[in-house]
């Protein structure tokens, strides 16, 4: 069986809302091509080839994509979140430049900024496998074979989604990728918050993911110096492929790594 091909883009630094957008414009032309694929099935037409029917798509199939991004500072609160794991006021937080967004992903407050690799896929999880859970931990595994080839073991904590460090060690645990998606139609959105070079700071002014009592920390500070992030995402690209099984498209006029 041919492997899935995902397009490839980064994004280079991107204000948050502007990232946020574009990946709801590929979400909905995906959903959009789904919807008619699905209205053509219901009319008992079984050749959906019909151009005239279909959204605008030369293979008349949803696309995937894997965005890579850096934002400036933002504080993002996903849809199951809680105002009160925000430490600072709207005043303070201004003055130090850092924007908030209520978002549709799950997941509690959490910080992007620079330093940090985030990655967005939008995949149809219908060519993978229709399991939310099972699409977390494979992004999860993706970030683990990263940290290893750094000699970090990277590990899950039960109930609780994202890559933590020395995980089963009471007052030692600290979370170095946090993640949350949305999904409409199996079509994915938002992703994970890698965080590399990233100025640990900016979390005291919260309670990451709405955890209490433990920390995060960054690939600079485990390794005692700083990373590459073209280094990290080659990596994380690498090890995309490899979890997923499926192949880097050859797409002209996409920032291709």
């Amino acid at each position: 069986m041919k492997k899935q091909e995902v397009i490839f883009d980064d994004l280079g630094i991107m204000e948050y809302q502007r990232a946020w957008d574009y990946q709801e414009s590929l979400l909905n032309a995906n959903v959009l091509i789904k919807s008619a694929v699905r209205s053509l099935q219901l009319e008992g037409d079984s050749d959906v080839s019909n151009i005239d029917r279909l959204p605008p798509n030369p293979a008349q199939q949803t696309t995937h994509y894997f965005l890579f991004v850096e934002h400036p500072p933002v504080y993002t609160l996903g849809k199951s979140g809680h105002m009160e794991n925000i430490l600072i006021n709207e005043e303070e937080r201004i003055a130090r430049g850092i924007q908030f967004f209520k978002i549709n992903r799950g997941g509690d407050i959490t910080f992007h900024g620079p330093g940090q690799i985030v990655g967005y896929p939008i995949l149809d999880l219908e060519k993978f496998d229709t399991d939310i859970g099972k699409y977390l931990r494979n992004i999860e595994e993706v970030i683990i074979f990263t940290l290893a080839e750094y000699g970090i073991k990277g590990e899950r904590s039960k109930g609780e989604t994202g890559v933590w460090i020395d995980a089963g060690i009471s007052g030692k645990e600290r979370k170095i990728c946090a993640i949350g998606v949305r999904c409409s139609r199996w079509i994915t959105m938002h992703g994970f918050a890698f965080n590399v070079n990233t100025d640990l700071d900016y979390f005291n002014y919260i309670i990451p993911c709405g955890i209490r009592n433990k920390k995060v920390t960054s690939l600079q500070k485990e390794l005692g110096r700083d990373v590459a992030a073209g280094e990290v995402k080659k990596k994380i690209k690498r090890n995309f492929l490899d979890v997923f099984q499926v192949t880097a498209a050859a797409v002209k006029n996409v920032r291709n790594l």
